[in-house]
């Protein structure tokens, strides 16, 4: 059985072993681990797993006409589909808007919805692609640090140092990778949930504009005005 109480003294050793990029993989780790939590924070915060049942509730109510009670099913709720619901029946109730200026501000809304929920995926991706390097790097150093030891010994070389060298070079190959896999698994699942809400913030907002109940829409001084144009 493994002793826990060793496991940070060979964590240590492990980073010793590695050198500087073994360092710089071990503060990346943490640094990926913080963000995946965060993100997942971040994430439940904007509702992305809660369904959106508030939401479809308040479309529902806007198709049957009943403005106030979608108004109401809105209200306060802080997922962006709720937010984007919210804007997307503002802009088609605000009288100085045309149909066209009410799509444009709400696609411009979505927009920043969607920028807002991937706040943070560049930091993985980063993760993903410096992890391997840095590991690389470590095994690169590594190696010619053990042939050049190799070099100097001539024809007194021990084979078992040699080996000894190697092992300890791709040591930081194998922790590279090791930040880099969970990172992309992490990466995969939230895009998989950004765009189950992008899908759900066009859905949303078609339904809301192809079903507005008739009283709501552009109003006449906009009408005018774009007619005009």
């Amino acid at each position: 059985m493994v002793d826990i109480s060793q496991i940070p003294g060979r964590v240590i050793d492990a980073l010793s072993l590695g050198g500087p990029a073994m360092w710089a993989i071990a503060a990346l780790s943490v640094l990926s681990l913080a963000l995946i939590l965060w993100k997942i924070w971040d994430l439940s915060l904007a509702g992305a797993w809660s369904g959106g049942a508030y939401t479809r509730t308040a479309i529902a109510a806007w198709e049957a006409g009943d403005i106030a009670r979608a108004q109401a099913a809105l209200a306060g709720r802080r997922s962006l589909r709720a937010q984007l619901a919210r804007r997307a029946m503002a802009a088609l109730q605000d009288p100085t808007l045309d149909r066209a200026g009410a799509e444009a501000e709400t696609a411009r809304a979505a927009r920043a919805l969607l920028i807002r929920a991937r706040s943070g995926l560049r930091g993985l991706e980063l993760a993903v692609v410096i992890g391997p390097l840095l590991g690389l790097l470590g095994t690169v150093a590594g190696m010619i640090a053990a042939f050049r030891a190799l070099q100097e010994a001539g024809v007194q070389a021990d084979p078992a140092t040699l080996a000894g060298g190697i092992w300890e070079a791709l040591l930081t190959t194998a922790a590279g990778m090791g930040v880099a896999i969970p990172a992309q698994i992490a990466l995969s699942g939230f895009d998989a949930v950004v765009d189950r809400l992008r899908h759900d913030l066009e859905d949303s907002a078609t339904r809301i504009f192809l079903r507005a109940p008739r009283d709501v829409g552009p109003s006449s001084a906009a009408t005018d005005r774009a007619a005009a144009e």
